[in-house]
């Protein structure tokens, strides 16, 4: 019986650790390195590029229609449209393979994480390329 339960708290576990937290994209610095400021990721977040992983958050539209194939994911829900909360860690700029509908509701989406390293120009820190609607 125990060991029933300690495989369910494990598979559990594992389950719920299935999508990348936004405490562990938010381990980043800012570092000076020739008169620009560039990221300098932690071990964690540099295991995690291009590879493909699962993220939710909410979605801020990039341009006007009910679907949406490039648009910023953020850790929180935006206060009003021309507001975005939190710094460069706490979004992703997402670039769906297909166009996923607008919602209010936090999504969840899966793709290949790529860390913005050297361009300092992008406003972000990471990007999800090929991204499509994922399971909770």
């Amino acid at each position: 019986m125990r060991r029933t339960i300690l495989f369910f708290l494990a598979a559990g576990a594992a389950w719920a650790g299935d999508t990348v937290s936004w405490d562990t994209l938010a381990q980043v610095k800012l570092v000076a390195e020739r008169n620009v400021y560039v990221p300098r990721f932690a071990d964690a977040v540099l295991k995690l590029d291009s590879r493909e992983v699962k993220l939710q958050g909410f979605m801020v539209p990039l341009t006007v229609g009910e679907k949406q194939t490039h648009f910023v994911l953020t850790a929180n829900p935006s206060e009003c449209a021309f507001c975005m909360s939190g710094g460069p860690e706490s979004m992703v700029e997402v670039k769906a393979k297909i166009g996923l509908k607008y919602s209010l509701d936090p999504v969840v989406v899966k793709g290949r994480l790529e860390l913005v390293k050297n361009d300092p120009g992008a406003g972000v820190f990471y990007r999800l390329h090929d991204a499509v609607p994922a399971m909770k």
